[in-house]
């Protein structure tokens, strides 16, 4: 009787893990499915995948920061949409580098993305600006966040950012001044924590 019940409990382990291993994989298959209507020419279906995407939360966010790199237009506005409507700061160095996309409208949705996650989408915007201070987009994505962020209590690290960014001769001065202010920032007492959350 023992063996039989060690063989049935076993049998049973086995069509667990199967089991387990076809939800994984059935999430797996849904979430590529999404990623992939999120490049089709009809407005409700990828209106709907970007729904579904951005319900996923963070499950979604690594899927979308690749669909950010695809060929597809499309594609890569939906995706930096439901990044910013996700808000995971994981997903903000791939938005800093969509400031440099060749489309207005994804360098835009990006902007707003790293707005929406405020501070925590600072530490990757103000390392692009120190090393690629002389792209025209990252600068123009990048004064589009500052922007929006010095109106709160941030104003005193980012005004001379925006300061630079404003200025005659930013591709000299942006890199410098973004790293004074990374400085600054990570210095200050009360920032630590927000700072440590966020990476």
């Amino acid at each position: 009787m023992r063996p039989k019940k060690k063989e049935e409990k076993m049998v049973s382990k086995s069509i667990s893990q199967s089991k387990g291993r076809n939800i994984v994989e059935g999430v797996n298959s849904s979430l590529e499915a999404l990623i992939a209507a999120l490049s089709s020419h009809d407005d409700g279906v990828r209106m709907q995948a970007r729904h579904s995407l951005v319900a996923m939360g963070k499950a979604a966010v690594l899927s979308l920061t690749e669909a950010l790199k695809n060929s597809n237009n499309l594609m890569r506005w939906e995706a930096a949409k439901a990044l910013g409507e996700i808000g995971d700061p994981k997903a903000a160095p791939a938005l800093v580098k969509a400031l440099e996309d060749e489309d207005f409208d994804v360098r835009w949705l990006a902007a707003i993305g790293l707005i929406g996650m405020n501070i925590k989408g600072l530490k990757p915007l103000l390392h692009a600006l120190m090393e690629q201070g002389d792209s025209v987009f990252l600068r123009e994505g990048a004064h589009h966040v500052i922007h929006d962020l010095a109106k709160g209590g941030l104003r005193k690290y980012l005004a001379p950012v925006l300061a630079a960014l404003e200025g005659i001769e930013p591709t000299a001065e942006v890199p410098k001044t973004a790293f004074h202010t990374l400085e600054m920032l990570q210095k200050e007492h009360k920032l630590s924590d927000a700072w440590s959350h966020a990476f």
